[in-house]
């Protein structure tokens, strides 16, 4: 990957404000099984900002990741499309999200979404080549396959 490369569309967000909120949300997350505090945060299109923490179960398989909670509640405030995020550990650390969550963002970001990582900014389309989008054709004979 090569160097992250700031853009205006990058700088137009209010990055501090961004991890306030992921930072606050993280303050919330329920991880008394791993202890392992998350926080996200993005801004919306239409200028909302939306945040989510994890909240782990037992069953850890079930568990929810604060992506999770973010998308939630973009649907629950009216929707829209996620144009900037950051993510944080319990340390206030910048951290990526895993694939699971990249596909969840990318679908309501999509590939020119920004994204804070520790080595600086990128797109999601960066971090997540060739994701599978609604806008994608299904191949005819994809049936027939098996896939």
């Amino acid at each position: 990957m090569s160097a992250p490369v700031a853009s205006a569309a990058y700088e137009d967000a209010d990055w501090a404000r961004l991890r306030a909120a992921a930072r606050e949300a993280m303050e919330r997350a329920y991880a008394p099984y791993s202890n392992y505090r998350v926080g996200a945060a993005a801004r919306v299109d239409d200028g909302r900002i939306v945040s989510g923490c994890n909240v782990e179960n037992a069953s850890y398989g079930l568990s929810l990741c604060a992506e999770c909670g973010l998308v939630s509640a973009l649907h629950a405030t009216g929707g829209g499309r996620l144009t900037h995020f950051t993510c944080c550990n319990a340390a206030g650390e910048v951290i990526t999200p895993c694939g699971r969550c990249r596909q969840l963002l990318m679908e309501h970001g999509g590939p020119g979404l920004w994204l804070q990582t520790p080595e600086g900014p990128r797109t999601l389309g960066e971090l997540l080549p060739q994701s599978w989008r609604l806008d994608h054709p299904v191949p005819p004979d994809a049936d027939a396959a098996g896939a």
